[in-house]
């Protein structure tokens, strides 16, 4: 049973279960991940249309391991990337959520680590505005319950779909921000970052 229900924005909950955070929207629950995921995710992070603009493909084993990355990051921090459950089904869906960035940047310090919002969802949702659903929840968690003054987000420079998302919940593009991705050479066709961000309201 649901317990400790906090709204933190219009069709928004925040949720307890067992110690365990989730959030909850019209259509989705975001919450901590289980190891029924795994297959899922593994078969996800293998396809090649979802991993286009990723340096490559994963196979179990490191499918896996971001997992257990990801419920580190819940456990140190107390929220992070959370696995997307479609909630007429139970249907897992992908991931939606806020980590800690962890490479250096511009717009990174390593007193004050910047926080990114992310997502990667099987193609099977796409375009049914589940991405943009989880994101503003996950944005409006972050910037209220979590009183975070600022989200950043990123992606290879011509990964349109991901850039009119950012976009769509309210993200605004960092003029002279662009990167290159520190792990691969500049060179190289996925190398080339832009950068948004969204602020807390004073």
């Amino acid at each position: 049973m649901f317990r400790n229900c906090l709204p933190v924005a219009s069709g928004v909950n925040t949720l307890t279960v067992m110690s365990k955070v989730h959030l909850e929207t019209d259509r989705i629950i975001l919450r901590e991940w289980e190891d029924k995921d795994r297959t899922h995710f593994a078969r996800m992070n293998g396809d090649p249309i979802i991993m286009q603009y990723l340096p490559r493909s994963l196979d179990e084993k490191a499918s896996n391991h971001l997992i257990d990355k990801f419920q580190a990051h819940f456990k140190k921090h107390g929220y992070g990337l959370y696995a997307m459950e479609r909630k007429e089904d139970g249907a897992f869906m992908g991931f939606t959520g806020l980590n800690t960035v962890d490479f250096k940047a511009h717009f990174t310090a390593p007193k004050d680590p910047a926080t990114e919002i992310a997502w990667r969802l099987d193609y099977e949702y796409w375009g049914k505005g589940y991405a943009s659903e989880a994101a503003q929840a996950v944005l409006d968690h972050g910037l209220n319950a979590l009183e975070l003054e600022e989200i950043f987000a990123f992606t290879v420079h011509d990964n349109t779909r991901t850039i009119a998302l950012m976009e769509k919940v309210g993200m605004d593009k960092i003029e002279g921000g662009d990167f290159y991705y520190p792990t691969l050479p500049k060179s190289h066709p996925l190398g080339h970052f832009v950068l948004y961000h969204i602020e807390a309201s004073s």
